[in-house]
């Protein structure tokens, strides 16, 4: 049965060689259409592409990274003695000048006893002045002067003790800024570990955030940044003011803090930050799309147009930005770069732009 098909197939094969020539399914006028030819739709067998005209232009070597908004200052605002709250001189959430009284506690037995110390400093300014001149006649001794003058001395110092304790009764706002939530009430008993509210200062803002440890050596000082917070379009600037002098072992970052203005309050501790940091910026750059690059074994490569037609460039490149390419060596301003037909193109491939950029 094997042997019968295979028969059978040998004479359908020769059969159909016997009837090809007549057949006539190849023509000798027929074009044939090589590679490169007609297929980019170019006339009289020119290839057809894109190209663009190279114009130096200012490129902005960027680092993004995520960050968060800190307060210019700010502090918990607790007391230094303990005692009850006689008096509380804030609001909640409102602005508060440097020096403003803000919280009160009871300075009853303090002012008792500074009122008797200065019942006791003019006694003894009286008894000092009485013993200098009784000196001065030589009718004491100078040991009795010396005791006088002891007793005044020790009275005043105590004043000044007191006067010092009496400071701490009120509590003052250190600088400017925004006052929080309290946690306290008038008639409550605090101690130097109670937190009564918290005081910030929010202009300007600070910007945290980390960077690769690799950028170290190109982030200083002045550098520009640019973000923007959560739910805002609003681009917002700000400039590195300090950087920390050291790289974290276990993340291999390193931390920097900008400044931003921030008048109008619209940037909150605490809030989630995106942030652009401009590493360098390069005037005269030359930048390709992507696209146009080919990559080979030796380096990279593209095309531009010279005289009609395609010529092969080697380049170095730099920068690597989100749709382009800087290049370094290989091309100069002016150079028309091709930018499609990059799998048809050749050295010395005749081609015809069809979009000039």
């Amino acid at each position: 049965m094997k042997k019968r098909l295979i028969t059978i197939a040998v004479v359908v094969v020769v059969i159909f060689l016997i009837a090809l020539p007549k057949l006539n399914l190849f023509k000798d006028d027929q074009p044939v259409t090589m590679p490169g030819q007609g297929g980019g739709g170019g006339q009289g067998g020119k290839l057809s592409v894109d190209a663009l005209v190279i114009v130096p232009t200012l490129l902005d070597n960027k680092l993004n990274v995520t960050g968060s908004v800190l307060p210019n200052e700010s502090l918990e605002i607790k007391s230094e003695v303990s005692g009850k709250i006689t008096a509380i001189l804030f609001r909640e959430g409102n602005q508060v000048r440097k020096g403003d009284l803000l919280i009160q506690t009871d300075d009853d037995e303090i002012v008792a006893q500074l009122e008797k110390q200065k019942y006791n400093q003019k006694l003894n300014e009286d008894n000092e002045f009485r013993q200098r001149k009784l000196l001065e006649k030589d009718a004491i001794s100078q040991e009795e002067y010396d005791n006088a003058l002891n007793r005044l001395n020790t009275t005043v110092a105590d004043i000044r003790l007191l006067q010092a304790q009496l400071s701490k009764t009120r509590i003052r706002a250190p600088f400017e800024g925004i006052i929080g939530l309290r946690f306290v009430s008038e008639g409550a008993y605090i101690s130097p570990s109670t937190v009564i509210a918290t005081l910030y200062n929010i202009s300007p803002a600070k910007i945290e955030f980390a960077i690769p440890g690799r950028y170290s050596t190109q982030v200083t000082p002045g550098k520009k940044i640019r973000f923007t917070i959560e739910s805002d379009l609003q681009l917002y600037e700000g400039e590195v003011y300090a950087i920390e002098p050291r790289i974290d072992p276990d993340t291999r970052t390193l931390k920097i803090r900008a400044l931003a203005d921030n008048k109008a309050g619209n940037l909150l501790p605490g809030q989630f930050v995106k942030v652009e940091l401009i590493l360098e910026s390069i005037p005269n750059a030359i930048l390709v799309p992507t696209e146009a690059v080919i990559p080979e074994q030796a380096g990279k490569k593209v095309y531009i147009l010279e005289n009609g037609k395609a010529k092969e460039v080697f380049i170095e490149t730099g920068i690597r930005t989100a749709n382009s390419l800087e290049v370094i060596s290989g091309l100069k301003a002016g150079d028309t770069l091709l930018t499609t037909g990059i799998l048809q193109l050749r050295q010395g491939l005749d081609v015809q732009i069809a979009k000039l950029d």
